[in-house]
């Protein structure tokens, strides 16, 4: 269990993605012959730069789930478009029974939400955000995936310059119809 511990507190492997659990439970199959038990894992990997994700894995120990769940979320990392330290606008979503409302936050306000929406903006990189469950769910599994699609729900701002093109262009080509 060393190894992993180690691996969980700061960088991985490959030194990409800094990895953090969030939750640990033992789950039971019934079978002929009495319940089999595994162990679920939910991970948050993320290099706080843009870069996040969100793993689940399955395991006869917990070590082996560890394992699973870190490779599903270096996989399945998404980027997250930032602005300014924070987030271009504000999103809600819905996963389950959980839902959530992600705000952007002026500079020096820091990170205001809970639970694993907490470690997951962190990892993202995002240094000033408010975060609310609007739901009444305790699920970290969901209350994480919840926050995931949240986050894959923002579009980058469109700079300042490529705006008044677009405009240019459009005006151009409404004048050439007329």
């Amino acid at each position: 269990m060393r190894e992993y511990s180690s691996r969980l507190k700061g960088k991985n492997q490959k030194g990409e993605l800094e990895v953090k659990l969030i939750d640990i439970a033992r789950v039971a199959k019934v079978r002929a012959g009495g319940r089999r038990f595994k162990f679920r894992v939910v991970v948050v990997a993320g290099n706080r730069q843009g870069r996040v994700g969100v793993g689940i894995g399955k395991g006869m120990d917990v070590a082996q789930a560890i394992e699973k769940a870190t490779r599903k979320a270096q996989k399945q990392a998404i980027l997250v478009p930032l602005w300014r330290g924070t987030i271009p606008h504000e999103v809600q979503a819905k996963f389950g029974a959980a839902r959530i409302l992600l705000k952007p936050q002026r500079e020096g306000r820091g990170v205001i939400a809970g639970g694993p929406m907490r470690i997951i903006c962190e990892f993202a990189g995002i240094k000033n955000i408010s975060g609310k469950f609007l739901s009444r769910t305790h699920n970290k599994l969901n209350n994480a995936m919840v926050a995931m699609k949240a986050l894959r729900k923002l579009r980058a701002k469109a700079s300042k310059t490529e705006s008044t093109e677009k405009q240019v262009e459009t005006s151009s080509e409404n004048s050439a119809i007329a």
